[in-house]
């Protein structure tokens, strides 16, 4: 199993700062980076390489590269979005497609979280899950959020923004662990869904496999801190949580 990191977006709400940077390289405790953190949790994890999605401001991921490898002692590859700019993430990670048979702990490469999200998704495995999503069940949720409707042993029924946040089990946190088996049904699902419009989010391809009758389980996170940094404020809070790690 590696690491994947989505840090291709554009994160145009976090101007100044990424006018030069992808919103992963985006200082949020000193000199480090939301993309430090996420390698960090996946070298104490034992993960020996990861990949990293890029596309907007690539060449600042390219430049780090060789001392994100010495600092972390995880090997890493990265995979160029030629559509960054232009299309949502459904395509971003369906550009990993080649990477997603290796099995991997996927990480969005905004979202500040401890390693206790990745260890918690490791010790979930065992049952025949093929895809785990990290689920917080414990926040406020409001309309921006990514929320999710589980239902028994069926897993996840819904993932979407566009649903009344009362009627949400959690809010999916940008980590999931996908097992190699279900690499293909996945990339299957991602293409589908770009196709139909390429505006739509990585987790309308969940959506699309759960249509199709495949089983997507989660993983309640805890009460931990954690942020999805999207604007001046969640880079405020991720200041905040970061320097706690």
């Amino acid at each position: 199993m590696i690491g994947l990191v989505l840090a291709a977006g554009a994160g145009r709400r976090l101007r100044p700062y990424t006018d030069t940077l992808p919103k992963a390289l985006v200082p949020v405790d000193g000199e480090t980076t939301v993309l430090d953190l996420t390698l960090g949790n996946f070298a104490e994890i034992g993960l020996t390489e990861a990949a990293i999605v890029v596309g907007y401001r690539k060449e600042a991921v390219y430049d780090r590269k060789a001392a994100l490898e010495a600092k972390y002692g995880v090997k890493l590859t990265l995979v160029d979005n030629d559509k960054a700019e232009e299309w949502n993430n459904a395509y971003s990670l369906w550009c990993a497609r080649d990477v997603l048979a290796e099995g991997v702990i996927l990480a969005n490469g905004d979202t500040v979280h401890p390693v206790s999200v990745e260890k918690t998704l490791l010790a979930a495995r065992g049952d025949g899950q093929k895809i785990i999503l990290a689920l917080d069940t414990v926040k406020q949720l409001a309309d921006e959020e990514m929320k999710v409707i589980t239902e028994g042993a069926k897993g996840v029924r819904r993932i979407t923004k566009l649903m009344d946040p009362a009627t949400a089990t959690g809010e999916y946190i940008g980590v999931t662990l996908i097992e190699p088996e279900a690499a293909a049904d996945l990339a299957d699902a991602l293409k589908t869904t770009f196709e139909r419009d390429p505006d739509l989010y990585y987790e309308d391809g969940y959506q699309e496999l759960v249509n199709r009758g495949f089983t997507i389980d989660v993983a309640p996170i805890g009460d931990v801190k954690w942020v999805e940094i999207d604007n001046h404020d969640d880079l405020a809070k991720g200041r905040g949580i970061a320097c706690q790690y």
